[in-house]
């Protein structure tokens, strides 16, 4: 099956880089390009891609803004969020916006082609540069005093899943802290996500982290 990539970046030089790193794979197309995130809705509606690389810095309505209408529109499409700035309120925007992975511009391409198909498989996915210090400084450090009810529809092993993936861990380190088989750690995983009705792993952080199951390790 090929995966089909819609590129938004207001640099059409970028977009041209972009569009033949992708081109050149087999299971990978670019279906269009967007110079700004108005245009970055509207073709992923029209196109329904499954994968939207998406610049931060955009004119007329930003990366993060075309990111929150993508995702609140029901696209199954995932947004995979690029720039050139390792700031953190970036990657904590993208990821309240729903972004489904976050990469500095200056990965190299094999690694973004890579980042593509995890990204379409539903993983999350954080620049390995940001991940420790967006989990340390992330979201908020007091949870919401009452659980919201999908949480409390989460059983005893499922919260402890839920308390790992906040962690960062993946699958294989999950069912080894558990004790637990990959597949049986998957299932879990799954019933995680559904029940909290979130898209991917990211969104599972996310939630593990607003509503106190991780905290922020302290200098």
């Amino acid at each position: 099956m090929t995966l089909r990539v819609v590129v938004a970046d207001d640099q059409a030089l970028v977009r041209t880089g972009f569009r033949m790193i992708i081109d050149a794979r087999d299971d990978l197309e670019v279906a269009g390009e967007a110079a700004d995130g108005r245009e970055a809705v509207r073709l992923t509606r029209e196109l329904a891609p499954d994968v939207v690389l998406m610049d931060v810095r955009m004119p007329v309505v930003d990366g993060i803004e075309a990111t929150r209408q993508i995702v609140r529109s029901g696209s199954p499409a995932r947004v995979l969020v690029l720039t050139t700035w390792d700031v953190d309120a970036h990657v904590v925007d993208a990821l309240r916006a729903g972004a489904s992975g976050f990469l500095l511009k200056d990965i190299r391409p094999g690694e973004l082609v890579d980042a593509i198909r995890v990204t379409a498989r539903g993983d999350a996915l954080l620049a390995p540069t940001v991940l420790g210090r967006i989990l340390d400084r992330f979201l908020r450090t007091t949870p919401d005093p009452a659980p919201p009810p999908s949480l409390r529809e989460l059983s005893g092993r499922e919260r402890e899943v839920l308390t790992l993936i906040g962690q960062a861990l993946s699958n294989a380190e999950i069912a080894g802290h558990l004790r637990l088989s990959e597949a049986t750690v998957k299932n879990h995983v799954s019933a995680v996500l559904r029940k909290l009705g979130v898209r991917d792993r990211v969104q599972a952080v996310v939630a593990a982290y607003d509503h106190g199951l991780v905290q922020p390790r302290r200098p």
